[in-house]
């Protein structure tokens, strides 16, 4: 049933003429949704705020949108700005509630998938917590040098005070402009954000291009790395476990692969006990997301890292923005 809805519902959210029975439900979503940012807004329920900035990347329309490859190229760029990193997550997906941190080899059942592509990748510290404030403190008093934190997905999440909030969308826009259920809007659009960014190749309105491009190679879990070049004659099966697979089978054929067996999969796709369909091609390519889950079932499937460019006017917004918060110091 639940995989189901989540086929239709996207179909249904391009559109008004089928939506529609669901719109009264929208109109009580939105005034409750509406109420709590009033309640924030006028203090009579407070954020926490953090003794260091804390940048805030997300979205407002349901599904992924390529928020967590944003939230690594930026982790990267601070990075290289001389800022000691950390980042927030709710960690969606786990099978834990508490707050904890994010290791090298946390399995990505009890962190999430995302967290713990972003520990790999990125290398800097990562807290999951249902509240992210929560998040932050822990990982601050862990990691002391830490003097910027990025979260990852948490824009409507109010109730952690944020400097810099930047909103990622992809080519559906803004849908038929309903908020859920009878639309794809958390919140209503526009609403003020420091920085908008189109991940798709037609952008619905203003903002800047994040173009997302698979690297020249894939990798294994043993570190091994291997040319997609060499697989462009090579039965591959490629498969995806992301809110839009289709954009990773299409980008495997733009990189040069001509002999690919799709599978697509359920976004955050748990991986126990998984088995490929018989008759599969021995070659497997795979998200770095998904990989995360699958290599300690299949050590052999192959990883394509996924890289994000902004467009230079995005990062000269963003450093103007960054040099607001000062330069970087110890907390």
């Amino acid at each position: 049933m639940r995989g189901w809805l989540s086929a239709l519902l996207p179909r249904l959210w391009m559109s008004r003429v089928w939506a529609w029975p669901l719109w009264p439900l929208s109109l009580l979503y939105g005034a409750v949704t509406g109420l709590r940012r009033l309640l924030y807004r006028t203090g009579l329920r407070r954020s926490t705020r953090l003794p260091v900035p804390v940048l805030v990347v997300g979205n407002v329309v349901a599904g992924g949108s390529g928020k967590t490859p944003v939230t690594m190229a930026l982790v990267e760029r601070l990075q290289a700005q001389g800022w000691q990193v950390g980042v927030l997550s709710r960690g969606y997906g786990r099978s834990t509630t508490d707050c904890r941190e994010v290791l090298p080899g946390s399995p990505a059942a009890e962190v999430g998938d995302e967290p713990a592509l972003i520990r790999r990748h990125c290398g800097v510290p990562v807290f999951v917590a249902a509240r992210r404030a929560e998040a932050g403190q822990a990982l601050l008093a862990r990691h002391p040098e830490t003097n910027v934190l990025v979260c990852d997905d948490g824009l409507q999440h109010l109730a952690l005070a944020r400097d810099l909030e930047v909103c990622v969308f992809d080519d559906r826009g803004t849908g038929n402009g309903w908020l859920l259920p009878a639309g794809p809007l958390r919140e209503p659009w526009p609403r003020p954000a420091d920085l908008v960014l189109h991940s798709g190749e037609r952008p619905a309105f203003a903002g800047f291009r994040a173009r997302r491009l698979l690297a020249a190679h894939a990798r294994r879990a043993d570190g091994q790395r291997l040319a997609l070049a060499e697989l462009a004659d090579t039965p591959v099966l490629a498969l995806a476990g992301i809110a839009r697979p289709e954009r990773f089978f299409t980008m495997l054929r733009a990189a040069g692969l001509h002999r690919i067996h799709e599978l697509p999969l359920a976004d955050h796709q748990d991986f126990q006990g998984w088995q490929p369909p018989p008759g599969a091609p021995a070659v497997w390519l795979c998200t770095e997301k998904d990989a995360v889950k699958l290599w300690a079932q299949h050590p052999g499937a192959w990883a394509v890292p996924l890289q994000v460019e902004l467009e230079a006017g995005a990062w000269q917004v963003l450093d103007a923005r960054l040099a607001a918060l000062g330069t970087p110091q110890v907390p």
